[in-house]
């Protein structure tokens, strides 16, 4: 064997060992804690990093990424003595490796025990019913709680959220019957508000179908008035009318009548129809009447005849009726 290769094989390979150890890969969102004879040395981001082999030694890994830890369920006792059964869900985030892994010895138990201790310590502040009213608010002390404590361990809590919030059965027994008691009750509020809007709603109806009723009566009234207002107009008008014609026609009559009177055969004729309408006035009373009291020279009927010849013949021996 040619001891003149072996050596200097070794020494290569030992070489490439040797600069193998000297580079290291550091991943995305991870950071090294490299420590030189036992003592902390420097951090390592991601990326190719270089380190000195047989002397420096990784000594924690450490994750950047945002990790959820379970938080195991456990009683808790809220203000007014009700014991609960809640367990929830922890976001946290590694933002000082040095303090996570030379701070404390394992941070996410730390984590843990300080969520837990925070969560009992916040129920009993609040009462059963605002446990689950304001878990908003619960979630935000218990996380402000564990920030102050876990501050010299370089972690933050990045959200806190409780899953579940378990009562006694007797207790969900009485919620449940508090809560089908306040469903009745809202029920009841509405039907009666339902039943008050609906008898307002039918009472303004008939007030509003009543006055509507009463404004048409107003207004069929005052348009039959009107109408026999106007009836009433026109007929006095017609009337009116019929009397000033029948007074302009007897004006008329009149004035003919005048005019024929001043002549002789006008007195002559006038005399005449005078006459005739006596003569027939005194038929129509004895026509009607069954007892007529009259002159007996009058009433004689020959008496009457010789009057009205009398007449005629004074009219002819005038010589003014040809």
């Amino acid at each position: 064997m040619d001891y003149n290769l072996i050596v200097p094989a070794f020494i290569a390979l030992a070489a490439l060992i040797t600069i193998a150890k000297a580079i290291v890969i550091v991943p995305q969102n991870t950071a090294l804690l490299v420590e030189r004879l036992g003592k902390y040395h420097s951090t390592l981001t991601a990326g190719m990093q270089f380190v000195l082999p047989y002397i420096d030694r990784i000594a924690y890994r450490v994750s950047l990424k945002e990790s959820a830890i379970d938080i195991p369920s456990q009683a808790a006792i809220t203000k007014d003595n009700i014991s609960l059964t809640i367990d929830g869900v922890l976001y946290i985030k590694v933002m000082e490796p040095y303090k996570a892994s030379y701070g404390i010895d394992n941070y996410k138990y730390a984590v843990i025990q300080l969520a837990q201790t925070s969560m009992r310590s916040e129920l009993g502040k609040l009462d059963l019913d605002k446990t689950f009213e304001e878990r908003d608010s619960l979630n935000a002390k218990i996380i402000s709680a564990i920030n102050q404590a876990s501050a010299a361990w370089g972690v933050q809590v990045m959200r806190y959220e409780i899953k579940d919030i378990n009562p006694p059965g007797s207790v969900l027994d009485a919620m449940e019957k508090q809560m089908r008691a306040e469903r009745e009750k809202r029920a009841a509020i509405l039907d009666s508000e339902g039943k008050r809007q609906a008898a307002i709603n039918m009472a303004e109806g008939n007030r509003q179908a009543t006055v509507l009723a009463a404004e048409a009566q107003q207004q069929s009234t005052l348009l039959a008035a009107e109408a026999e207002k106007q009836q009433q107009v026109l007929k006095a008008e017609g009337e009116a009318q019929s009397i000033e014609l029948v007074a302009a026609a007897r004006a008329k009559a009149l004035t003919l009548i005048g005019e024929a009177a001043a002549t002789p055969q006008g007195k002559a004729a006038v005399q005449l129809d005078l006459a005739t309408e006596a003569i027939a006035a005194k038929k129509a009373i004895a026509r009607e009447s069954t007892v007529v009291l009259m002159d007996n020279d009058k009433s004689n009927t020959g008496n009457t005849v010789a009057e009205a010849l009398g007449v005629i013949a004074a009219i002819q021996k005038s010589g003014n009726f040809n």
